[in-house]
């Protein structure tokens, strides 16, 4: 029994030797161009250290009595020399210090982990960052786990860092994101009856164009929600049908859909409206007549409709599409492209591709 005992407390002894971690003091961070000063940003790495559970890191209530009893001057204390002299004092194993400075375009953020014993620098880490001030304590967690071969979040590592990454409320704080108004062009083709009345003489009520058409226009953008992963918008596209075919038909299309923030894909769907021309009438013997020739042929038997045709009256027409696109980013150049189609009809349908260009606004 006593032999038993005794193997449990060096059992012990050992599981607490092999647990013990290096002692590890922080002290002030220098900070320029922040609300906080050098001792709050002192207290957000420490925060983020004590977090990895690496090091036993001394409490700041701790370090501010140690400062006290042994009367140190820390205030400009970032260099190795100093530090290593009050690591001595407090008996810390390890000093960690570093700056957060912020310029009009990035913030700089670098660390240094000092082995007090070896008086030498162990570790170094330097990053770039935005200049999203709002976000330091994420770049200061995410430069830790960087710093100490952890992994980090690549996502939001991309969104502190990288200047043509999608825009969401992180990395474009108090604006709603890049907005991609701008021109707009491509192609579009008519399927079903529409078509066939395209191709068809003018005499036959006709258009005698093709059902393909070139597209320009512009598309106004309004983003009204961001957050997580996605963004609500609102599109209103003005575009011009047909000069390609010496056709010019104005159409006006509203979108409401979402854009995912990491990979630039949406998905939209609207009501779209167009000028054109229809003609009330019935078909006869596989001919397409008006009212008036009805009346004049004194055919009575037949079904009155309406439908697309040269020799009509002005109209306007209405289709519901659903779009979906990907936006591709060149350094600040964006470049939207998009697949669309309206439900079909009776009359047909259309399908089309657009694309177009902006560069980022802030």
């Amino acid at each position: 029994m006593l032999v038993l005992l005794c193997c449990m407390l060096i059992g012990l002894t050992s599981s607490s030797q092999a647990v013990k971690k290096p002692k590890l003091t922080i002290l002030n961070v220098d900070s320029k161009g922040f609300n906080l000063d050098a001792q709050q940003m002192g207290n957000l790495v420490r925060l983020e250290m004590e977090k990895l559970d690496k090091y036993d890191v001394t409490d700041r209530y701790d370090i501010a009595y140690l400062i006290e009893k042994n009367n140190l001057n820390v205030t400009n204390c970032y260099g190795k020399i100093c530090l290593v002299e009050i690591g001595e004092k407090v008996g810390s194993e390890y000093m960690l210090t570093g700056s957060v400075e912020s310029y009009p375009n990035n913030i700089i953020l670098s660390l240094r982990l000092i082995n007090v014993k070896e008086q030498s620098i162990e570790k170094t880490f330097v990053q770039e960052y935005l200049n999203l001030p709002l976000e330091v304590q994420s770049m200061i967690s995410e430069s830790i786990k960087k710093m100490f071969g952890l992994p980090v979040n690549e996502e939001l590592f991309n969104h502190l860092t990288k200047k043509a990454d999608y825009e969401n409320a992180l990395n474009n704080p108090n604006k709603n994101v890049v907005n991609l108004s701008g021109p707009r062009f491509g192609y579009t083709y008519s399927f079903g009856k529409d078509a066939s009345i395209l191709r068809a003489s003018t005499q036959d009520g006709g258009f005698e164009v093709s059902p393909a058409m070139f597209q320009f226009g512009y598309q106004f953008e309004k983003q009204y929600l961001n957050e997580g992963n996605f963004q609500a918008l609102f599109e209103l596209i003005p575009m011009v049908t047909g000069i390609d075919q010496q056709l010019f038909i104005p159409s006006l299309t509203f979108l409401n859909g979402f854009r995912n923030n990491n990979s630039g894909w949406e998905i939209a769907i609207g009501p779209s409206i167009a000028t054109t021309t229809k003609l009330k009438g019935a078909e006869v013997n596989g001919v397409y007549y008006s009212l008036a020739d009805l009346k004049r042929m004194n055919i009575t038997d037949y079904k009155e409709t309406t439908r697309l045709d040269s020799r009509g009256e002005f109209a306007i027409s209405s289709a519901l599409i659903i779009a979906v696109g990907k936006t591709i980013k060149s350094g600040r150049m964006n470049i939207p492209l998009n697949f669309y189609s309206t439900i079909p009809t009776k009359e047909g349908f259309r399908i089309g591709l657009s694309v177009g260009y902006n560069s980022k606004r802030r």
